[in-house]
């Protein structure tokens, strides 16, 4: 390797193939090699499969960033001491992110990150020499080359939520570049959103809008997905974050060149608003639409209740469901499932360690699809009181058990989402709906409940949302889970995306308000404007451009809940201070008996600085490459 690409490497940090170094070799120097991974399609196609493998896997908790990483999910604090997980993302919101050992590193690929930037180059290897591919023909090989240059255009936008401005990498640098040459600078992130649409432009130009073949290319960027991406990046380009931001008006590089726009531009939401529209025609064309499910042999004739909390809840477990816009299966389900499972019986296999915070709890709608807070026929005040289970919410709490009052009279989300001490869990092997039902014993010594020093909710709830119903547990350590697909976009997101834009651009209207009431309409409440003017406090609330944006953002984070949406969202929107510096909050789960145990327990303080909207890029890249500046903070 010569010294320049050798240089180059060194700048970016990158896994050497060859050694344990880490690097970002835009300069493959094995001529050879490359060449022989292009000299038949079946060769071709490895590479192409080479440029996948660099994809998040998203539905791992431990290694997405988005679900440990803020304040939806919580462990407990000996989590460290037990050998099968490692919880990265958890140390974020901890406040442990640092520049020495980047924390989940998608820059270099250390510490559970991968390495996205060799990802990009071997994209841009791929798309140079798939034209040489003689054994396949013009449609194969031009879909292939758009495969290859979506994926480009995703790991650059994974990077832009991550580390802001980020440097671009178009094409693999020749060997002959200089040192200076190798030296390349952070983009303004005006410039990366552009690159980031254009690149996705044209590879929506070569891609079908739906996989060929669906038994095997499931998970294989289509059209349509990279239009639903393209809708993403404009709704984070138009967002307050990166759309006239002065917060950070001091970032910029060497040369005094400034990253971050300071001029608001309303421009931003009518483009991110018009590729919404145009993701959502184009998915609808192909047949994608909101799932409900439909009862089958296993389940028999059910509720109302219980039928619309599966179609809540399988619209994330069931595999390739109708409203899936972009699922992947690179993330083991099994142990996103033993973490999301509260323990029915007395099972010792299950890790059951993932605990949704208070701040969830208080997050979804009452009954009548207003926030606990407004809703005039609640009292708040009574709400970590007593109160026993009734007939008339068999299919939400158990008969004659006592939880808490804000356990009951919420949406059918809720009780879809999350399982609580008292909550009914339909499924796992149990399915005479309103009869012989499982329901969740939380409390000290209980099943679900902390019976040793691990594998507990710190909260007092948990994820139920992330379990397929067909999976089953029973005493010891047995126990089956059900695979499935994760949503990366769904056809819900695209819609709520449609509405946010809507109202940024034209405000409150039919648009924005007609987009909201399907997602309404699948969880059983009513439209927006019934739901404010009959049950709500401030009745004219979506009636203004402020008090719809409220309302869409609340709407957002409960219909994509414990799915990576929130930790991000709060970013873009610049909401994440007013959020996270505050506590996080449970039941005191050392009580054996409802009284005690339905005390809010303080379980830490969580702070927000500036510095935390982003990444740090690693000290040593920034000492070996004197043009590429750290993020402030840091």
């Amino acid at each position: 390797m010569s010294i320049k690409t050798f240089l180059f490497s060194i700048l970016f940090g990158f896994t050497m193939l060859s050694s344990c170094k880490k690097y970002l070799d835009v300069v493959p120097d094995n001529i050879a090699t490359i060449d022989d991974a292009f000299s038949s399609k079946v060769q071709a196609e490895k590479s192409l499969f080479d440029c996948y493998s660099y994809l998040p896997a998203d539905g791992n908790p431990q290694t997405n960033p988005a679900m440990l990483g803020g304040d939806e999910l919580w462990l407990y604090p000996g989590i460290r001491a037990n050998p099968i997980i490692n919880p990265v993302g958890w140390y974020i919101a901890l406040g442990e992110q640092g520049v020495s050992t980047p924390l989940l590193d998608f820059w270099d690929g250390s510490n559970s990150g991968k390495p996205l930037y060799m990802g990009i180059r071997d994209c841009n290897t791929f798309i140079e020499k798939i034209p040489g591919v003689r054994d396949m023909n013009s449609y194969e090989r031009n879909k292939w080359m758009g495969e290859a240059m979506f994926l480009k255009a995703y790991y650059h936008f994974y990077l832009l939520r991550m580390y802001g401005p980020i440097p671009i990498v178009d094409k693999n640098l020749p060997i002959s570049s200089s040192p200076e040459e190798v030296r390349v600078s952070r983009k303004p992130i005006d410039e990366c959103i552009d690159y980031i649409v254009k690149t996705l432009d044209a590879a929506a130009q070569f891609l079908p809008d739906k996989v060929d073949l669906p038994l095997n290319e499931q998970g294989r960027a289509t059209k349509t997905i990279a239009m639903a991406i393209k809708a993403k990046v404009l709704l984070l380009g138009a967002s307050p974050l990166f759309n006239g931001n002065p917060d950070f008006a001091s970032l910029k590089n060497g040369d005094g060149e400034q990253l971050f726009n300071q001029t608001y531009d309303n421009k931003k939401w009518e483009k991110a608003l018009r590729a919404s529209k145009e993701a959502i025609t184009l998915a609808e064309s192909i047949g994608a639409k909101l799932y409900e499910f439909v009862p089958n042999a296993t389940t028999g004739n059910l509720s109302v209740e219980t039928n619309r909390v599966l179609s809540l809840q399988s619209v994330v477990t069931e595999r390739w469901n109708t409203e899936i816009i972009w699922g992947l299966t690179n993330s083991d389900m099994n142990t996103m499932q033993s973490a999301a499972m509260a323990r029915l019986r007395n099972n010792t296999r299950l890790l059951s360690t993932l605990a949704p915070t208070h701040r969830m709890l208080e997050l979804f709608y009452s009954k009548n699809g207003v926030p606990i807070s407004e809703d005039k026929t609640r009292n708040n005040a009574n709400r970590n009181n007593l109160r026993t289970g009734t007939v008339a919410e068999k299919y939400y709490i158990k008969s004659g058990y006592q939880t808490a009052e804000i356990n009951f009279d919420r949406e059918p989300r809720f009780y879809a989402d999350m399982a609580f001490d008292g909550g009914i869990w339909y499924g796992i092997g149990k399915y005479a709906d309103g009869g012989d039902i499982w329901y969740v014993q939380g409390k000290l010594g209980q099943s679900a409940g902390r019976t040793d020093i691990r594998n507990f909710s710190s909260t007092g709830y948990w994820p139920k949302k992330l379990v397929n119903y067909l999976c089953t547990q029973n005493d010891g350590t047995d126990f089956t889970t059900q695979r499935y697909s994760w949503p990366v976009v769904r056809l819900a997101d695209l819609y709520l995306m449609y509405a946010e834009a809507s109202n940024e651009v034209n405000g409150p209207g039919n648009d924005a308000y007609n987009y909201l009431d399907k997602i309404r309409s699948r969880a059983g409440l009513q439209d927006v404007l019934s739901s404010w003017a009959n049950f709500s406090t401030n009745a004219g609330k979506p009636t203004s451009k402020d008090g719809l944006r409220s309302i869409i953002h609340q709407e957002r984070m409960i219909e994509l809940a414990f799915e990576g949406s929130r930790f991000w969202d709060l970013r873009r929107w610049k909401e994440a201070p007013a959020v996270y510096n505050g506590v996080i909050k449970g039941w005191d789960i050392e009580q054996r008996d409802a009284v005690n145990y339905y005390r809010e327990k303080v379980l830490a303080n969580q702070t927000f600085q500036l510095k935390d909207y982003f990444w740090p890029i690693w000290d040593n890249d920034i000492l070996v490459n004197n043009k590429l500046i750290q993020n402030l903070g840091w």
